[in-house]
């Protein structure tokens, strides 16, 4: 197996992204925290374009585009540390890369079993005596 390099985000054991690849952008944190939520652009917004990714093999591109859309966004504002809300941001986009990479099991279809389908019916008419219970007598 190939060594991870360094510089990437690992989003399945098979698949790592370079962080080259995420834009990242920096703005202020909103909510409390005084002078140094005024003054910090903590906040940060890892974008991931699907389309220009050289990583990504066209399948894998468009199982994601399919379930995410276009572009995978995330935002953290969670720490104080822009350097900490970057690495969640990073591994946010990186979690809803690997959810949606994650192959579907295929449906089968099932019917409903004999005692199944007898116990609705029985309980039909139950419900069906119980209303007609209800209402008046006839005159």
């Amino acid at each position: 197996m190939a060594a991870m390099k360094v510089d990437s985000i690992r989003v399945t054991p098979t698949l790592a992204i370079p962080r080259d690849e995420f834009e990242v952008r920096f703005s202020r944190s909103s909510g409390p925290g005084g002078q140094h939520a005024q003054r910090s652009e903590t906040r940060v917004e890892a974008v991931f374009d699907i389309a220009a990714s050289q990583t990504l093999t066209p399948t894998e591109k468009e199982r994601v585009e399919a379930r995410l859309g276009p572009v995978v966004r995330a935002v953290a504002q969670d720490e104080r540390s822009q350097w900490r809300n970057r690495e969640l941001a990073l591994e946010r986009v990186a979690a809803q890369l690997r959810e949606a990479l994650r192959p579907r099991r295929a449906r089968r279809p099932t019917r409903p079993s004999a005692a199944a389908r007898e116990q609705r019916l029985t309980e039909k008419r139950r419900r069906a005596e119980v209303k007609r219970l209800r209402q008046p007598p006839p005159e």
